[in-house]
């Protein structure tokens, strides 16, 4: 016999584990919200820009196309040539950091919008300030050593980092990692709520019977508490001397 689940079932499903639903969705919340406040360390950015142009005294071809085209096309190069070791091991050297090249690099992101001749520079650390410090340190020591390593004379500092008091930090966001505990909780505790309706096999019901069996119900035994019992044998005592009274009246 084919089975099927219609809507009310779902529903009944989950008004009847709704406590298991919310006590999941809780868990994650609480979870969630304990290790985004108080585990995470916050992390900060802080950013620089760099310029890729001509030559400073280049006057007559600041406004050269070509010259412009092949400056958007050394900006992937230079992106590269920012997190290289050549340049980040000066940058470990500089500010004395306790950080190996690889360490420095994770904590870099290096990019710039499409035909811009702006490159970004941004620095994740748990110290804003000391974001801050390797952004521009960065920047300064990249325009030293592009002198070196291709002879070219055309990056400047268009803007350094800063830091603002109060910034927030761009890392853990406790508000969005408790909207998505919530979800994944709810979606959870449903999921469990199913699965564990799915697996159990008791009968509980007449229809459950006919589920089984595949048989009809012609009758069902209801059951009846002993305070039922008491009231009804109760109200038949009062019922019964209400009778005689009337009959010897």
């Amino acid at each position: 016999m084919e089975e099927t689940i219609s809507l009310k079932d779902l529903l009944g499903t989950v008004k009847k584990r709704m406590s298991l639903i919310l006590a999941i969705t809780l868990t994650a919340v609480m979870v969630s919200s304990i290790v985004s406040f108080f585990v995470l360390t916050p992390v900060y950015q802080a950013s620089t820009q760099i310029l890729v142009s001509q030559k400073k005294n280049d006057q007559a071809s600041v406004y050269n196309p070509s010259e412009v085209q092949t400056n958007l096309q050394l900006i992937n190069t230079y992106n590269v040539i920012i997190k290289s070791p050549v340049v980040l091991e000066q940058v470990i050297k500089n500010m004395k950091l306790k950080l190996t090249v690889e360490e420095l690099n994770e904590k870099i992101i290096v990019g710039s919008e499409k035909d811009s001749q702006v490159v970004n520079i941004s620095v994740k650390d748990e110290d804003a300030k000391q974001a801050a410090a390797i952004a521009n340190t960065i920047a300064e020591v990249f325009k030293e050593k592009i002198v070196e390593i291709m002879s070219i004379d055309n990056v400047s500092i268009l803007a350094k980092a800063s830091v603002v008091d109060g910034q927030s930090p761009v890392a853990p966001r406790p508000f969005m990692n408790i909207a998505i505990a919530l979800i994944v909780g709810l979606m959870g505790g449903v999921g469990l709520a199913f699965l564990l309706d799915y697996m159990d096999n008791t009968v509980k019901n007449e229809q459950d019977v006919e589920k089984v069996l595949g048989l009809p119900v012609l009758g069902a035994i209801s059951i009846i508490e002993d305070s039922k019992m008491e009231e009804m044998k109760t109200r038949r005592t009062a019922q019964k001397t209400r009778r005689g009274e009337s009959i010897g009246s």
